[in-house]
């Protein structure tokens, strides 16, 4: 990694001068404010731009975390602060472990309120900063930096690709020195700054947006959510409470005290009452099916035995060969042969489905015929359409 031998900082698009704000110290306040908010607009058009790029990082990060791992930010300034922010906020809100969303920021904990801008100059900081999280391939490290030219960034993706991390990266330049040193690059192109190199202002804002997808998309991969509530919230003030009040009640229909004593009864837990209220059983026997299945839909429909549901319908590989999803053929355990067959584009190519099919005959593997009869259809979103089919087979592992 050479941090010297760079292109000048003025080439870099989040550097130069906005034509459109060179005036801006003589505008007045209303015409400041619609100024910036004509360029904040375009930063939801850039992170569109590399909406797949986000969507690759998600996957990946979500089996890692998956099998233990971590996911790690590192960054700098207004960058690391960011970073610092999401980690912060994971665990209130999807009930993970302190452990399993890290930040490392240039200048440590004190540059989350102070600025220590020298800091971010040293590539051995970062790099220090990450052995002593003691990072290791089960991990996923995100380096973020505007400019995509940080050394202390750059050093720690260099540790983190030493010990055979992922490593991806998030910047708001093209052809970055960063984009060079990472398995997944993530590069939203805000353009030049209302304050020229301001970078905390559109670049701040993309760099926020991303964030927010990593660590949402990746905490519903992971089961954190059922449909769009927050299940695994933690409770630990009175708005929170009456949130898990609310959801409990949505996803049960249940009035508002028998939600609350069912809350009570399960110690706040949200995912525990409402598999509770769902299947029936007790607050001990849904805890259990929660551990053993991670997954509030797959615990509430558990599998006969025949195999264990796995956490998700369709994979991003799914989405991405759309079409072309090659017919997946499934045994499990000796007993049952599943085919998944047929993507459609249908309304604008919005949303895709597949067909399942069982056949009571363990050896065949052709297509569907006379003896094989259609279970159900899945959305690339996740839900289910049921045609005469348990809700559990939508678990089946061809669409993990």
């Amino acid at each position: 990694m050479n941090t010297r031998i760079e292109r000048p900082l003025n080439v870099l698009d989040t550097e130069k001068v906005n034509p459109s704000t060179t005036a801006i110290d003589r505008m007045s306040p209303l015409e400041i404010v619609q100024v910036i908010n004509a360029e904040d607009a375009k930063v939801a058009l850039a992170v569109q731009q590399v909406l797949p790029h986000i969507a690759g990082a998600i996957e990946e990060i979500a089996t890692k975390l998956r099998r233990g791992g971590r996911l790690i930010y590192a960054g700098a300034g207004s960058s690391g602060r960011l970073g610092a922010l999401d980690a912060s906020e994971c665990p209130p809100t999807f009930n993970v472990p302190q452990t399993m969303v890290l930040a490392c920021i240039a200048g440590g904990s004190q540059a989350l309120d102070q600025a220590y801008e020298d800091r971010e100059d040293s590539p051995e900081a970062g790099q220090a900063d990450l052995a002593s999280l003691a990072v290791s391939g089960a991990d996923a490290v995100v380096g973020i930096t505007a400019s995509g030219r940080t050394p202390y960034v750059r050093g720690a993706i260099a540790y983190a690709k030493q010990q055979a991390a992922l490593t991806i990266g998030l910047a708001c330049n093209a052809n970055t020195p960063l984009e060079q040193e990472v398995e997944i690059m993530i590069a939203p192109l805000v353009g030049p700054e209302v304050i020229t190199g301001s970078t905390r202002l559109k670049a701040g804002t993309a760099q926020k947006m991303v964030l927010n997808m990593l660590s949402t998309g990746t905490m519903i991969l992971l089961g954190k959510t059922f449909g769009n509530l927050m299940v695994d919230v933690q409770a630990t003030n009175y708005k929170l409470q009456q949130r898990a009040l609310s959801i409990v009640r949505q996803a049960t229909g249940l009035d508002e005290q028998a939600a609350r004593t069912l809350l009570d009864a399960t110690g706040g837990e949200v995912k525990t009452a409402i598999l509770v209220a769902q299947s029936n059983i007790s607050p001990d026997q849904a805890r259990e099916r929660l551990t053993a299945h991670g997954y509030l839909t797959g615990a509430a429909s558990p599998c006969p035995g025949v195999w264990g549901c796995p956490p998700r319908i369709f994979s991003s590989r799914a989405h991405r060969t759309r079409d072309n999803f090659a017919a997946a053929l499934v045994k499990s355990e000796g007993h049952i042969n599943y085919q998944a067959v047929t993507i459609r584009r249908i309304e604008r190519e919005t949303w895709a489905y597949a067909q399942l099919h069982r056949w009571d005959d363990p050896g065949r593997a052709g297509g569907p015929g006379a003896n094989g009869r259609l279970l159900g259809k899945y959305s690339l979103a996740g839900n289910y359409r049921p045609d005469s089919t348990p809700p559990c087979w939508e678990h089946h592992p061809v669409f993990a």
